[in-house]
């Protein structure tokens, strides 16, 4: 009677190992590091995706984001980045950013596929957020986005 007891608190003590040990981008939304961007007048709230292991989660699995809330993508080297969509329930859209934080082109991606969207020309920063959300706000190819940090690419 007693084997099975200690048998469920070995796997019970085993789940909660695991649970401590689960990556960064595996945790509440919460615990990324945000900033504050801003496009014009708007104010855009930012998780910042700036390793591998966030940057291949993004905004995987969410059920939706809060109004002016996204996601910024800081990447290691400046290229034509592309972004897909697997595992994201939500549409979105992305607006990729030259250094001078210049848009280069924003994209509008549907959830739940692997159609590639490419930056238009070599930028280390891509900026994802409710679909439509750029054009709603009058904010297209040549706008600034201020505020994204430096990088060390």
């Amino acid at each position: 009677m007693l084997r099975p007891f200690l048998a469920a608190v070995r796997v019970a003590c085993i789940l909660a190992g695991l649970a401590c040990t689960l990556p960064s981008w595996a945790q509440n939304a919460d615990s990324l590091p945000t900033i504050e961007l801003s496009a014009g007048i708007h104010l855009i709230h930012a998780e910042v995706a700036d390793s591998d292991m966030l940057r291949m989660r993004g905004l995987m699995f969410r059920d939706g984001l809060a109004p002016n809330h996204g996601m910024l993508f800081l990447f290691d080297d400046t290229d034509k980045h592309c972004m897909w969509m697997r595992n994201t329930l939500i549409p979105l859209s992305v607006a990729f950013i030259a250094d001078d934080g210049t848009i280069v082109n924003v994209e509008e991606m549907k959830p739940q596929t692997d159609t590639t969207h490419c930056a238009g020309k070599p930028v280390h920063v891509a900026l994802e957020m409710d679909t439509g959300w750029f054009a709603k706000h009058g904010i297209g190819t040549g706008a600034q986005i201020r505020g994204i940090p430096a990088t060390k690419h």
